[in-house]
């Protein structure tokens, strides 16, 4: 299969015809979707990027879940695509013959243009752990605001390149309070389903589960869950359960047995460049241009003017482009999409974008913590990196807790956890002309509300077990890590911001389409949420708007 750049003169239309045969590609193309390998990805020539006074049908700002699966569905009823993404390819293996490095290594290609690493677990044993490296377009960004840090993924596939794959949908009864604009029928009858299927969700076989050595710290985190009463919970994960099975036994090369994870996971793990954008580039109407970040669109002649600036692995620029599109998808995840609009209506570009852009942002109610266990409780030295199950407490509690795992190498007696909370707090990107820069509203303080729904799961399994909660992973005595979020989500949330399908008020052609249309919290992971939220939108605007 090929790539080729499509750079046509004029505008590109889509008939009714040509929808309705796109859609029956799409439904061939469904069945295939999740089947990718790293070696189906990689013959995947990539085009020259986009060049300076190009005219595209489409771009699409961003490679994650939205972006990927509009870009998938557009190409498959006839349009040509260009899709913009500020990190790398990841796809030239480093020194060491791999892609990505290892959580425990983190090495130059670990954080984005970065002199230091900024780790989740900072200290271990009360040891701070983050050490120097050279400044490099890596694959997470540590993003600081005040009060907070958005870890994001940096590269051709977004944040499925650095998360843990877990592809959980939300429970029906908890979805109204999450897109209450949107029909559940359709999301679970339709969409959700379409979307696990693309993204080739599958559950862990429970039999394996219940003896395989890399899972002891998950089975150590049901037992104890049950001894208090709640629900343990399995969740479908995006990693190939039947190479994580020969991991273990030691036939293939170990990925997320050997702890790959935070920075990228070289085997097992269905990232978008295996799935979604696998099957959008094989159609040949797709081309991505890594290491370009978008600064500007604005309704121009011809279609919408976009700026777009070219760097290098410094993270200089090395060249300024213009280029017009008749449509633009803003998919650069909710930091990303939020602080471009914010900028874009602030300064003159986008001045018609209504007053709900930059609002309604939520952390998803992410606090992390970890409890030490007694001897007769260990949790393993090794650990998959691939979380597979979760404590539910949602409905009495409002908490959710991952049962997440600490691959050191070495026994650390330790249960560690990643909380998702019905957190109701929500903050607002807002432009700061004096500094140039969107900042964030949000206050640390704002986490307790968090801290306290995951103490109804915590404290219980304490008291349970006659255990504590460790002091020394997050800093000096320090319980909760309260600054950080992975689920970054809202900004420019559907409905208010965007009609009810994505597209923004007071500009034709212009389209909201990843994680920031989802106001604050999806009550679980959210990946599952975004993929199948872009799945319903995307099939209105093909068959509404391009005709």
């Amino acid at each position: 299969m090929s790539d080729t750049t499509m750079q046509p003169s004029g505008s590109q239309g889509v008939s009714r015809r040509r929808f309705i045969a796109g859609t029956g590609s799409l439904l061939g193309a469904a069945a295939l979707v999740g089947h990718g390998t790293a070696a189906h990805a990689a013959t995947v020539a990539q085009a020259a990027p986009i060049g300076d006074g190009a005219h595209v049908p489409v771009l699409v700002v961003g490679t994650g879940y939205g972006g990927s699966v509009a870009a998938l569905r557009l190409a498959q009823a006839g349009v040509d695509v260009q899709m913009i993404e500020m990190g790398m390819a990841w796809d030239t293996p480093g020194s060491d013959g791999k892609i990505f490095c290892n959580t425990t290594a983190p090495d130059y290609r670990s954080y984005w243009l970065r002199t230091k690493t900024k780790q989740p677990l900072s200290n271990f044993f009360g040891i701070p752990i983050d050490k120097d490296i050279p400044r490099y377009t890596g694959i997470l960004d540590a993003e600081d605001f005040s009060g907070i840090t958005v870890y994001q993924g940096r590269g051709v596939g977004g944040g499925s390149l650095v998360n843990g794959g877990m592809a959980v949908t939300p429970k029906r009864e908890n979805f109204g309070a999450i897109l209450p604009s949107v029909n559940p029928d359709e999301m679970y009858n339709t969409y959700y389903p379409r979307a696990n299927a693309g993204l080739g969700s599958g559950l862990i076989d429970p039999a394996w589960f219940d003896t395989v050595d890399c899972y002891q710290f998950a089975r150590v985190g049901r037992k104890q869950a049950g001894r208090s009463g709640f629900p343990f919970v399995f969740v479908p994960d995006v990693y190939d359960w039947d190479y994580m099975k020969q991991e273990s036994a030691g036939t293939v090369p170990k990925s997320a047995v050997a702890g790959e994870i935070l920075y990228g996971n070289n085997y097992g793990k269905k990232s978008l460049q295996k799935t979604y954008l696998a099957q959008a580039k094989s159609t040949g109407r797709v081309t991505i241009s890594p290491l370009h970040r978008v600064t500007s669109v604005s309704p121009g002649s011809g279609g919408y003017t976009v700026v777009i600036e070219q760097l290098n692995t410094n993270g200089d620029v090395t060249a300024t482009k213009t280029v017009t599109s008749d449509k633009v998808f803003f998919a650069a995840g909710s930091v990303g999409t939020s602080k471009l609009l914010v900028k874009l209506k602030a300064t003159g570009a986008l001045p018609n974008l209504n007053g709900e852009i930059g609002r309604g942002w939520g952390d998803n109610g992410n606090v992390m913590c970890g409890r030490a266990n007694y001897l007769w409780d260990p949790t393993g030295t090794v650990q998959a990196s691939i979380p597979c199950g979760g404590i539910d407490n949602w409905n009495a509690g409002g908490a959710f807790a991952e049962v997440a795992p600490l691959p050191t190498g070495i026994e650390t007696y330790a249960s560690f956890y990643l909380s998702i909370t019905k957190n109701p707090n929500r903050g607002t990107f807002t432009w700061n002309p004096a500094a140039g820069r969107v900042d964030l509203d949000w206050q640390t303080a704002w986490k307790q509300a968090s801290i306290d729904m995951a103490k109804t799961i915590f404290d219980k399994i304490n008291a349970t077990e006659g255990t504590i909660y460790r002091t020394d992973l997050f800093g000096v005595y320090k319980i909760w890590n309260d600054t950080l979020t992975y689920h970054p989500l809202g900004g420019a949330v559907l409905n208010k911001a965007t009609d009810n399908y994505g597209r923004l008020y007071g500009y034709p052609g212009l389209y909201v389409i990843d994680g920031s249309l989802i106001p604050g919290n999806t009550s679980v992971n959210p990946f599952v949420t975004i993929t199948a939220l872009a799945e319903r939108n995307i099939e209105k605007i093909i068959a509404a708007d391009l005709t």
